[in-house]
């Protein structure tokens, strides 16, 4: 069966985007929901939720990897590795039904929504 993409099923549901920005502020807040309820399911001890809230995390994190363009220079490499990084994160929450691990993805997930919206502001 054919499973879209992260950003494809964004872009599906959400016809009236504005732009490409928009969609990476959207994928970000997934993440963060997507966490959230991650964590819920592990104080519940349900290991089938936990697992499909980690795997749609993991879906965004596998699209935003997908779509840098790494001939605009050092970001892309920086963001590569560090998206990298939060699928080991995922992994070790998913593994170890650790909150602490989708809480430090959370912070950094944060922060970088934090940025792109300061920078997407700028541009206006």
């Amino acid at each position: 069966m054919y499973q879209p993409n992260a950003y494809s099923t964004y872009a599906q549901n959400n016809v009236g985007i504005e732009s490409p920005q928009k969609l990476i502020e959207m994928l970000y807040e997934g993440v963060l929901r997507f966490n959230t309820q991650a964590k819920r399911a592990i104080r519940d001890n349900d290991i089938e939720k936990r697992t499909y809230w980690i795997n749609r995390s993991n879906a965004i994190f596998i699209e935003l990897l997908n779509s840098l363009d790494h001939t605009q220079g050092d970001v892309a490499h920086y963001l590569n590795g560090l998206y990298t990084y939060q699928l080991h994160l995922m992994s070790q929450a998913n593994v170890h039904n650790s909150e602490t691990h989708l809480d430090q993805v959370n912070q950094v997930i944060k922060g970088l929504l934090e940025a792109w919206r300061d920078e997407t502001h700028v541009e206006q």
